[in-house]
This record gives C-alpha cells, structure tokens and sequence, in this order.
C-alpha cells in the first residue's frame, strides 16, 4: 500500500486537504501560484530567489498531468520571473500583476502607447531621485511602472522612502495605480490586478477549478476572484480573505505535493 499520500495530509490542515481532495477531481485544473514568499523564501536580492526543491517539484508534476494548468502570477516583470522560476514552456507566466502574459502562443505582451510612455519616463525621474537620496533603496523598472524597494533599508528610512515617492509620483501623475507589497511600493501607468489575471487564466484555460496560493497583500485581488469551489491558500500571516492558510513556502510545497497526489489519482476519470 501506498502510504505516502496519508503521511503527507497529517502535515496539512483538515478542512484544507478535504478541499484539495475534492478540487482534485475537477475535470480541468488551473494552478496558480505567485512566486516570492509563495513558492519561494523572500530574499535580500530578487534575482536570487529560486521555488524550493520540494515545491518545483510538485509545480512538475502538476504540470505534465492532463488536463492540468499550472501558471505563476507575479508582480515581477516577465523577464524576472523567466530567469528565477526556471520554469519549461508548458508553464503560463503572468507577470507585472497581469499586464504582461507568456501563454502558448508567442508575441502575447504588452505594448504601452505614446502617453503611457511619456507617464513612464515621468515616473522613472522622481523614483530615481527619492532612491539616489536614501540609503540602501533602489528602484526596479517594469514593463509599465517601477517598484522602489526598501527591504534593506532601516525602518525609518523605509518610511521616508514610501512617504516622499507617494508624495512626488502622484504630484506628477494623479492617474498612477500604486500597490504597497512587503518592502516594496509600486507605481504603474496602465491598471491591472491578479485578480483580472486570473479571471483571463480561468477563461483562456477553460478551467473548472482553480487553485491559487499567495503571500501578499497584492494577492488579495487574486483571492477575490475565486469562485466557492475554488481553493485560496495564504502562506504566512496577515489578513486576507483566502478560504485557508499555512506558514509558508515549504507548507505551500506540502500542499501543492498532495495537490498533485489527489489529481494522480482522479486523472484517469478525467
């Protein structure tokens, strides 16, 4: 007998294996999954940050499976996320919250106009100068905004940092979608959430269940969009409206492990 699938459900919470169980016999699954802080642990340097083993693991499996989905729903630009989730093709990437997408066909993107363009170039001087003027704060571009990151930063100076940016960028562009992330403040010209990516995915899918775990506040707008069958996993802690909750990443990998467990099981009936 196998007893693997048992041992593995011990180790994450009732009301949330019974869910998995049953979202698992749905006939076409969308997983979805932010990537920091979600699949993998939170780090001082982005570009280092890698899924843990046990979870790129479970994110394979899932993924060679029929009728079976799997997407990562980022904040990052596109191109970050396709260097550190190190994921193959049959994977869906969302990046920038929705604005950028790598699907199954290629040239899916984004494409600013002229204005938006011009609110961008804007945004890159006053961001610039907040971030030359404090200590350990630095800006990254994205694809229709940037994201000051203030992670190393002490806390007042962090403060400063998110204070003096809202201040400026919005003086200048009173029209910007701004997100306040863990250590992190955003600034776009074009508005779009998890949420309205998700929605995309379920349609572009076909999908009959979803499945979508996340860490941040930003993830929020992605748990909003769930229907009552779906699954919503929050890692960590923090208020959020997800229907179930873990620690972490390595409880995510758990959860995701017995995801695919379920699913190996009902495939066949698919």
């Amino acid at each position: 007998m196998d007893v693997h699938p048992p041992l593995l459900s011990s180790r994450v919470p009732e009301g949330l294996v019974g869910a998995l169980r049953e979202l698992a016999r749905t006939r076409r699954l969308l997983v979805a999954l932010d990537f920091d802080g979600t699949l993998a642990p939170e780090v001082d340097d982005p570009e280092q940050a890698r899924a843990l083993p046990d979870a790129r693991t479970a994110v394979l499996r899932l993924l060679a499976m029929p009728n079976t989905r799997v997407a990562l729903v980022s904040g990052r630009s596109l191109g970050s996320l396709e260097r550190v989730s190190e994921m193959p093709d049959e994977a869906l990437l969302v990046g920038s919250h929705g604005i950028e997408l790598r699907l199954d066909n290629p040239g899916d993107g984004l494409a600013l106009n002229e204005s938006e363009l011009k609110r961008v170039d804007v945004l890159r001087t006053v961001l610039g100068s907040v971030a030359e003027a404090i200590d350990q704060v630095w800006v990254e571009q994205k694809p229709a905004g940037f994201a000051l990151h203030t992670r190393l930063a002490t806390e007042h100076d962090s403060r400063v940092a998110h204070l003096v940016a809202l201040s400026e960028a919005v003086a200048e562009d009173d029209d910007l979608k701004i997100r306040r992330g863990k250590n992190v403040l955003e600034f776009a010209v074009r508005s779009t959430t998890k949420g309205e990516a998700i929605e995309h995915l379920r349609e572009y899918t076909r999908a009959t269940g979803v499945f979508f775990a996340g860490d941040d506040v930003t993830d929020e707008d992605g748990f909003a969009a769930l229907a009552p069958d779906d699954v919503g996993v929050k890692a960590g802690a923090g208020a959020t409206s997800a229907s179930h909750r873990v620690a972490g990443p390595a409880d995510v990998a758990r959860v995701l492990a017995l995801l695919a467990d379920f699913r190996e099981g009902d495939v066949h009936e698919q």
